[in-house]
C-alpha cells in the first residue's frame, strides 16, 4: 500500500482534503469577501482612511465618498476575476495542486498588505491581490473535489464549500463584533484582518502532501500514478477491478473528446458534445447565484439593518451575526439533501425560496424605518432566504458546473463561469449601497423577478446529474436527441445510457482474461 499522502486512505484521506485544502480556502472566501463591510465605519477606520469617510460627511462629499468606499472594497471582486479566469490555463498546464499553492500564497500577500494598510492605495492593492488568490481557489478547487471524489458522494464533498463560505461570514461578523465591543483603535480593525492569515498558511502547508487529480495525471499520460492515486482515495489494490475499469473509462472519454475540445474557442461552438449548451448553464447559473441577492445579503446584511431599517449599529451587527449563523447552519440541510434528491430539486427549491423572501423583503422595507412590525418582518424573511440559499446556491451551484463539463475543458469551463459569478459579484457590491440610499425597497424587487426565473430554468435545461460518474454525465449531453430534450433524456437510468459500470468492469476484466490465454489476440 502507499505511504503517501499522510499515509492515509479512503474515507480518511478524503476527510484530510477536506479539512485541511476545502474548509481553509472556501472560510477565506467568505471571510474576505465580507471582511471590510461592517469596519468603514469604525472611529479608526475613519481616521485612517478619510477619503472613504462617510460618517462624517454629507451632501455631495458623502456621496463620492461612499462611490470610492464601493470601488475600494469590490477591488476585491476585480481582482477575483482575472484570478478565476487564468485557471481556465493554468490549472490544465501545471496540474490542479500547484495552482491551489499559488492561491494561498497570493492571498496571504494580499491579507499582509491589508491588515498593515497606513494609507488607501495600499489597502486596495493588498485586496487586489487578496482577490486574485481567493479566485484562483475558487476556480480550481470545486474540480478538484469533484475529479478526486467517487459519484456516491460528491456532492456532498463540494457543497461543503458552501458550507465553509457561510463559515467565513459567520467568523468574520462575530470577530468584527467582538474587537467592535471590546477594543479601541487600529486593532479593530487590523486583527479581524490579520485573523484568517492562519488558513492560508494552513492551506499552503497541506496542499502539497495532498493527491493530484486522478483525471489530469491520466491526461498527462502518468497513468501509473493515476492508478495508485486512485487506488489510495477508493481505499483498494492498485490491480482492482474498480481502478482498472475507471481508468478506462477517463482514458475513453478523452479518447471521444481529443478532436473536438482543442481550445476555449469551441465553448462558443455545439458540437456533438453540446459544448455551448453546457457552457451556457453553467454561465446562467452563476449569474443566478449573484442576482437571486445571495451576495446582498450576505455582504450587506449589516447596512440593510442599520440603513435600510434604522436600526442602531450595535443591534445591526449582533442580528448581522446572528443571520450569518443561521446561514451556517443552514447549509448542512445541504450536505444531507443533495445526494438524496438531486441537483435540480436543490436549485429549484432554493430559487423559489430566495424569490419569494427578497418579494416579503420588498413588501416589509417599503414601510417606514418607524414602522416596528414591519422591521421585524424585514428581519424574518432575511432569516428565511439564509435559510434558503445554502439549499442550492452556496456550493451546489459550483458542484453542477463542475460535473457537466467535458473532461478536456473542465477546469476552463468551471473556472469562467466561477469568474461570471465574480463579475456579476462585482456589479451588487458595487449598487448595493447606492440603491439601499436611493430606490429602497424596489430595488428588491429587481431580485425577486431574477429569482423566479430560477426554477423555470432549472425544470427544462438541467438535466439531473445525481449518482453519474463524470464520464456519464458526459455521454448523457452528447447521446440526448436535443438541447431541449436532455432534461428528459437524463431521467432515464444510467445503463439505458450506457454500459453499466459492473459490466464495463466485467469487459475490461474479460478482454485481459483472453489476452493471457491466447495473446495473439492483445496483438
Amino acid at each position: 500500500m502507499s505511504k503517501r499522502f499522510w499515509n492515509l486512505r479512503g474515507g480518511t484521506l478524503s476527510l484530510a482534503q477536506i479539512l485541511a485544502v476545502v474548509c481553509p480556502a472556501y472560510t477565506l472566501f467568505g471571510y474576505n469577501q465580507s471582511g471590510l463591510g461592517s469596519l468603514v465605519s469604525l472611529p479608526d477606520w475613519v481616521k485612517h482612511f478619510s477619503e472613504i469617510d462617510t460618517v462624517n460627511t454629507t451632501g455631495q462629499q458623502e456621496s463620492y465618498n461612499a462611490t470610492i468606499q464601493g470601488v475600494a472594497i469590490a477591488t476585491f471582486t476585480l481582482g477575483a476575476l482575472p484570478g478565476c479566469l487564468s485557471c481556465s490555463y493554468t490549472a490544465d498546464k501545471f496540474g490542479r495542486r500547484p495552482v491551489i499553492f499559488f492561491g494561498g500564497l497570493l492571498a496571504l500577500i494580499g491579507q499582509i498588505l491589508e491588515a498593515s494598510s497606513s494609507v488607501l492605495a495600499q489597502m486596495v492593492v493588498g485586496r487586489t491581490i487578496l482577490g486574485a488568490g481567493i479566485g484562483i481557489l475558487s476556480g480550481t478547487i470545486p474540480t478538484w473535489q469533484s475529479e478526486c471524489s467517487s459519484s456516491k458522494n460528491r456532492g456532498k464533498h463540494v457543497v461543503l464549500d458552501g458550507l465553509f463560505i457561510a463559515l467565513g461570514y459567520m467568523l468574520q461578523a462575530w470577530i468584527d463584533l467582538g474587537f467592535y465591543l471590546n477594543e479601541t483603535g487600529p486593532v479593530t480593525w487590523r486583527a479581524p484582518i490579520a485573523i484568517p492569515i492562519a488558513f492560508a498558511l494552513l492551506l499552503m502547508a497541506s496542499i502539497i502532501s495532498l493527491p493530484e487529480s486522478p483525471r489530469w495525471l491520466v491526461r498527462q499520460g502518468r497513468i501509473e500514478e493515476a492508478k495508485s492515486t486512485l487506488a489510495s482515495l477508493r481505499d483498494v489494490p492498485e490491480d482492482s477491478s474498480d481502478i482498472i475499469g475507471e481508468i478506462a473509462s477517463i482514458e475513453s472519454s478523452l479518447e471521444e473528446t481529443a478532436d473536438s475540445a482543442t481550445s476555449l474557442m469551441d465553448l462558443l461552438k455545439m458540437g456533438e458534445d453540446r459544448l455551448l449548451y453546457r457552457f451556457g448553464i453553467c454561465i446562467l447559473l452563476q449569474f443566478f447565484q449573484q442576482m437571486s441577492g445571495g451576495n446582498l445579503i450576505s455582504v450587506y446584511s449589516t447596512t440593510i439593518f442599520e440603513s435600510g431599517l434604522g436600526l442602531d449599529a450595535k443591534t445591526s451587527r449582533i442580528l448581522s451575526g446572528g443571520t450569518l449563523t443561521w446561514k451556517f447552519l443552514s447549509c448542512f440541510v445541504s450536505f444531507f439533501t443533495i445526494d438524496r434528491f438531486g441537483r435540480r430539486f436543490a436549485l429549484m427549491v432554493s430559487g423559489g425560496g430566495m424569490a419569494v423572501c427578497m418579494m416579503g423583503l420588498a413588501i416589509s422595507t417599503s414601510f417606514p424605518d418607524t414602522n416596528y412590525a414591519a422591521q421585524i418582518f424585514s428581519v424574518l424573511f432575511v432569516f428565511l432566504f439564509n435559510f434558503f440559499i445554502p439549499i442550492g446556491f452556496l456550493g451546489a451551484n459550483f458542484l453542477y458546473c463542475t460535473e457537466v463539463a467535458p473532461i478536456r475543458l473542465r477546469v476552463a469551463m468551471s473556472s469562467i463561469s466561477t469568474a461570471n459569478h465574480w463579475l456579476w459579484n462585482f456589479v451588487v457590491t458595487m449598487i448595493t449601497p447606492v440603491a439601499i440610499d436611493t430606490i429602497g425597497y424596489q430595488y428588491y424587487i429587481v431580485f425577486t423577478c431574477i429569482g423566479f426565473c430560477i426554477p423555470v430554468s432549472v425544470y427544462f435545461f438541467y438535466p439531473e446529474t445525481m449518482g453519474r460518474t463524470l464520464e456519464e454525465i458526459d455521454l448523457v449531453f452528447r447521446e440526448s436527441p436535443s438541447v431541449w430534450a436532455t432534461v428528459r433524456f437524463a431521467k432515464k437510468s444510467v445503463q439505458e445510457v450506457q454500459p453499466s459500470t459492473e459490466q464495463a468492469k466485467y469487459e475490461v476484466e474479460h478482454e485481459e482474461y483472453e489476452e493471457y490465454f491466447n495473446p495473439s489476440i492483445g496483438k
